[in-house]
């Protein structure tokens, strides 16, 4: 593998992982400060991505299409809070469980008949469809760069929100003593309801951004929900920080994983076997901090 390429796959790694961490600080949000194990919420990740589809469809414009899904998957999001999620606060994970996969189900069913169950392609915004070019025969989308770039800004824009303001000082303290903060004269049903719907807006945003580069198509909810709950494990639950970490780590492991021959003896290990490596990355991780990188320890 020569540098270039190198270069190339090191950039992909870290879109992939930067788009995963759009997806799992808000899935870490919601479980480490909810207490909610939402298995819906690779769902959001797919109707995000239905939503880029039809709305530039309709607006003729990417970014207006954005603009509308965002505040649309918002709305979801309170709607949902309200009439399912907070009647869940106080029940076992069990009762949480059966709900958001239930949501999974329901969701797949109005997916199928608003959309269908074929693939459609989102269409890329022209000011960014060009490519810079790094050698004579290899080159790197623009579109890849930017969403690079809008993952980075928000995960700056999550830590100033969490850290820095009196709202995250609620989320954060709701997070540790849900009593103390009602107590206090702070409306907690409020607080979670907004955090619900951040998380779920956060997932539809990365479904929409990556819609024009890996296309729209069923069950893709199903396929992120999976590797997101391994970022949130190996970052720590309730750990923005520890998501951004986990989902680098994630997409870098991955890239190269699917990309380097490495070979014992005749057999291939790598790349035949590479879906193997963000789990096996995973369990190195908790072999040496079960609570995760940036977890709080376990009593």
């Amino acid at each position: 593998m020569d540098a270039n390429t190198f270069l190339i796959q090191v950039l992909n790694g870290i879109q992939y992982g930067l788009l995963l961490f759009l997806v799992a600080s808000g899935l870490t949000l919601v479980l480490g400060i909810m207490g909610i194990i939402n298995l819906a919420h690779g769902s959001f990740y797919m109707v995000g991505a239905y939503l880029a589809f039809s709305l530039s469809q309709h607006f003729g414009s990417l970014w207006l299409a954005i603009a509308g899904g965002v505040v649309i998957a918002v709305a979801i999001g309170l709607l949902l809070e309200w009439l399912l999620i907070s009647r869940l606060y106080n029940r076992d994970h069990l009762y949480q469980v059966l709900l958001t996969y239930g949501l999974i189900l329901m969701f797949e069913e109005t997916r199928s008949v608003i959309w269908g169950d074929d693939v459609h392609g989102v269409a890329m915004p022209g000011v960014l469809s060009a490519s810079i070019r790094l050698t004579d025969t290899l080159s790197y989308p623009v579109y890849r760069l930017w969403m690079s770039g809008v993952c980075l800004v928000i995960a700056v824009a999550m830590y100033w929100l969490i850290q820095r303001t009196r709202l995250g000082m609620m989320i954060r303290a709701g997070a540790s003593n849900r009593e103390m903060v009602q107590s206090l004269g702070i409306n907690i049903q409020l607080l979670y309801r907004l955090v619900f719907a951040l998380g779920i807006a956060l997932a539809a945003f990365a479904g929409m951004i990556a819609a024009p580069v890996s296309s729209v198509f069923p069950g893709m909810g199903n396929q992120v929900l999976i590797i997101c709950f391994v970022v949130v494990v190996i970052g720590g639950i309730g750990s923005v920080k520890g998501a951004l970490v986990g989902a680098l780590l994630i997409g870098l492991v991955d890239t190269f994983g699917k990309v380097v021959e490495v070979k014992i003896g005749d057999f291939a290990v790598l790349p035949e076997l590479a879906g193997m490596t963000v789990y096996l990355l995973m369990a190195v991780v908790l072999l040496w901090r079960p609570e995760g990188i940036f977890g709080k320890p376990l009593r």
